[in-house]
């Protein structure tokens, strides 16, 4: 997972033709940025500055246009803001809850308004949950695949749960990395892709929705570690588990990462001729985040 070097320069023509195909990812994630920000301006109680500075949408936004190159912003849009909706119900369970029963009332609500409830006027979060839904729910793929979303985010919920669970027992019980690995739903990258392919609707896709979620966990894993490899001195100083807490030796963590990328191509293999489209956004996906995790990370400065 080390960065791609090139061994030949390119000639002007490929350098041309890389650069404005660049480019034109670029734009396609600054729209993304835009929309994001409007969406963190309208609430304002969710994302403080500090923490939700401006350079989050738009890492958001690169991130999933440079997974999806091929896509339109309109095609984006909802997954882009569920991350971003994600990042706020991590930081209101893991920084701003400050019991179980708070932590237990907040994934109820956000439960509930999956479901289909409307959300109290004071309920932020739910609100803007209740936004991600309806716009979901006008795909025309919903009806039947609608129920696949709900489990994932009931998934994602009660891995945040476990987790905030772990943290509060404290270092004599914490998880080993099989468990904390199984427990990777946290991270919330499958939830996410499912949203975005019943968006998107294709019928290939469609078709092979449980494969591509097989496969999406093992990414998801492996982004766990990549996550948890970067962001090691920031989660010991805000007191976040992460992998390197869990084991003795920190190439157990990156041998083990290998591992899960050989076992991500495996699965993969078998997709490229039956959904050749999917099976590179989920490689992409995977790539753009082992070289943005090489040198930066989400979160804003604290």
């Amino acid at each position: 997972m080390s960065p791609v070097t090139r061994s030949a320069p390119l000639d002007g023509v490929d350098q041309l033709t890389m650069a404005a195909e660049q480019g034109r990812i670029c734009a396609l994630a600054a729209k993304g940025q835009r929309d994001l920000q409007e969406c963190a301006d309208a609430y304002p109680e969710l994302f403080a500055p500090r923490e939700f500075d401006p350079a989050l949408c738009g890492n958001i936004a690169m991130t999933m246009a440079f997974s999806a190159p091929w896509c339109d912003p309109g095609q984006l849009r909802i997954a882009n803001r569920l991350v971003l909706w994600i990042f706020a119900l991590d930081w209101l369970i893991d920084y701003d809850a400050k019991s179980r029963e708070a932590v237990d009332r907040l994934t109820g609500r956000c439960l509930a308004v999956a479901d289909g409830a409307t959300p109290k006027p004071d309920d932020a979060l739910g609100r803007f949950l209740a936004e991600l839904r309806d716009e979901l729910a006008a795909a025309r793929a919903y009806p039947t695949h609608g129920p696949m979303w709900r489990a994932e985010l009931r998934r994602v919920l009660d891995a945040m749960v476990r987790e905030w669970d772990w943290k509060q027992a404290g270092a004599d019980r914490l998880p080993n990395l099989d468990e904390y690995l199984a427990n990777a739903a946290n991270l919330a990258s499958t939830v996410v892709n499912v949203v975005h392919w019943i968006h998107i609707g294709d019928p290939v896709t469609l078709a092979r929705l449980d494969e591509l979620v097989t496969v999406s966990d093992e990414v998801q894993r492996i982004l766990r570690l990549v996550n948890d490899l970067a962001t090691y001195e920031r989660d010991v100083r805000w007191g976040d588990l992460n992998a390197l807490l869990l084991v003795s030796d920190p190439d157990q963590v990156r041998r083990r990462a290998e591992e899960l990328v050989g076992s991500a191509r495996a699965l993969l293999a078998p997709l490229r001729e039956s959904c050749p489209v999917q099976a590179d956004y989920l490689t992409r996906q995977l790539g753009f985040s082992c070289g943005f995790y090489g040198s930066t990370d989400f979160w804003g400065k604290t």
